[in-house]
C-alpha cells in the first residue's frame, strides 16, 4: 500500500477505511457471509433449464470480495460455506447441506471472493472498466468450480454442464457485472471524499 501525506495509508479495499482491526475484521467477515446468505434468498428456480437457481448470491459474493479484500472476502465465503454445509438454511431458497448439485458454485464463491479481493486490492474496482474485468474474473472463478461439480453431481457431459450451468445465467451475470461497475467506483468516490 502506498502512503500519502503525513504517513496516512491509502486504503487497499473499501473495508480498510473502517476503523479498528480484529473486531472490525470479524464483523466484516460475518457481515459478508450474512449478506451472501440474505442475497441467496432472492432465488428463482429455472428448472428444467438448470437445477441451479437464479439468485442474488453471485452479486453479493463479488461485491463482498471487492469490498473486503482477499483474506476477509475468502474468510467470509468460507464462513458462508461452512455454516450452510453444517445446516444453517441460508443457501439458495433456504437450503443447506452439501448434497445439492449447485454446491460447487458455493465452493467457487470462496475462490471468486479471493480472486476479486486481490484484484480490488490492486485497484481493479476503481473505475467502471476495471471493475467489469474484475467481476468477469470472479464469475469465471465461480464457473470454474461450479460447472465441473454440476457435471459430476448430475452425471452430465461437459457440454451439457455448460448448457445447464452457464448459459442460463449469462444475461443475469452481465447485469450484475454492470451493476457492480456502477456501485464500486461510486463507493470509491465517496471513500475518497470522506478520507480527505
Amino acid at each position: 500500500m502506498a502512503t500519502e501525506g503525513l504517513g496516512v495509508r491509502r486504503p487497499g479495499v473499501i473495508a480498510d477505511v473502517v476503523p479498528g482491526a480484529l473486531v472490525r475484521d470479524l464483523v466484516l467477515v460475518l457481515g459478508g457471509a450474512a449478506l451472501t446468505g440474505a442475497a441467496a434468498q432472492v432465488a428463482v428456480s429455472i428448472e428444467p433449464l438448470s437445477p441451479v437457481p437464479l439468485t442474488g448470491q453471485t452479486f453479493a459474493v463479488l461485491v463482498v470480495g471487492a469490498a473486503l479484500g482477499t483474506a476477509r472476502g475468502l474468510l467470509a465465503m468460507l464462513v458462508y460455506l461452512a455454516a450452510g454445509a453444517a445446516g444453517l438454511p441460508w443457501f439458495a431458497g433456504g437450503a443447506s447441506g452439501a448434497a445439492a448439485a449447485s454446491f460447487g458454485y458455493v465452493i467457487g464463491f470462496v475462490l471468486a471472493a479471493a480472486v476479486v479481493g486481490e484484484l480490488a486490492r490492486r485497484g481493479g474496482d476503481r473505475t467502471p472498466l476495471r471493475t467489469i474485468g474484475t467481476m468477469l474474473a470472479g464469475n469465471l472463478a465461480i464457473y470454474a468450480v461450479g460447472v465441473p461439480y454440476l457435471a459430476f453431481a448430475r452425471h452430465l457431459s461437459a457440454g451439457a454442464a455448460i448448457e445447464a450451468g452457464v448459459v442460463p445465467f449469462l444475461l443475469g451475470d452481465a447485469i450484475k457485472v454492470l451493476l457492480a461497475a456502477g456501485v464500486l467506483p461510486g463507493a470509491w468516490l465517496l471513500v475518497r471524499r470522506l478520507t480527505r
